[in-house]
């Protein structure tokens, strides 16, 4: 009896480990705020997607779990919404008390299986000190990023946590507030071509980064969207355009 806690920790542990060598391929995901709303970028296979209204969701990890999450946190949004109003739909409240709690349940339930994904959440305001960038680990842990908190609008998934660290001092260095869309989708180009890096490359400098552009994108399509805060919209969420996107392969 006196080993059983000791075989359930090392039974997370273990299961842990798994899950981090599964997600270790992952392509990076950025979301950056600008001036006229949130960009959600990365490059690969397609998992950005719209929530509800003024909530968007980018992922890494098995495509069907992401796929079950995003339709749990869309009927829970959409029940919310009906049954009280759009206005009442809330990220905290899907994150904490709904999603959360079910990853962590199966994180934690060993004979069954884990969630194998991270999600990044962002949920645009009416000004950017309203935004709210909100991540959810594969074992319900949350990392909340609110601007009026004093963050800055930005935030990322990565494959690993060294990825994500570096990913997130970039971008300490070169975001400045008040840059349009397309500086923006520069920005998270450069972000992402960092959460690329080997565990042992060093980070180069903005002129390597810029010519390392076509070499690491290789086959991958661009993915990229934006909640838009223009109140005058009944949707605030758009994919990104080809045109829009075209420079950064050009630079």
């Amino acid at each position: 009896m006196i080993e059983e806690p000791y075989r359930w920790v090392e039974a997370i542990a273990t299961r842990r480990d798994y899950i981090e060598m599964q997600l270790a391929t992952g392509s990076p995901v950025v979301a950056v705020g600008y001036a006229e709303g949130i960009l959600l970028f990365t490059v690969g296979q397609q998992k950005l997607f719209e929530i509800y209204d003024r909530i968007a969701l980018g992922a890494i990890g098995h495509p069907g779990d992401i796929e079950r999450l995003r339709m749990a946190a869309i009927e829970l949004a959409s029940t919310e919404g009906f049954t009280r109003s759009a206005a009442d739909v809330s990220l905290r409240r899907l994150a904490y008390y709904s999603l959360s709690p079910v990853m962590k349940n199966a994180f934690e339930q060993i004979y069954g299986a884990p969630f194998l994904a991270r999600l990044l959440f962002v949920e645009i305001g009416a000004t950017p000190a309203d935004d709210l960038f909100l991540e959810v680990e594969y074992d319900g842990a949350i990392h909340l990023r609110s601007t009026n908190e004093g963050n800055r609008p930005f935030a990322v998934l990565a494959a690993t946590k060294k990825s994500a660290e570096r990913m997130i001092e970039f971008l300490r260095k070169q975001f400045r507030s008040g840059k349009n869309l397309a500086e923006t989708l520069d920005l998270a180009l450069d972000s992402w071509l960092i959460g690329q890096l080997k565990a042992d490359d060093a980070v180069p400098g903005d002129d390597e980064i810029r010519r390392q552009r076509s070499e690491r994108l290789g086959n991958g399509t661009i993915s990229a969207a934006v909640l838009e805060r223009n109140a005058n919209m009944a949707v605030r969420y758009r994919a990104v355009e080809a045109n829009e996107l075209a420079p950064l392969i050009a630079k």
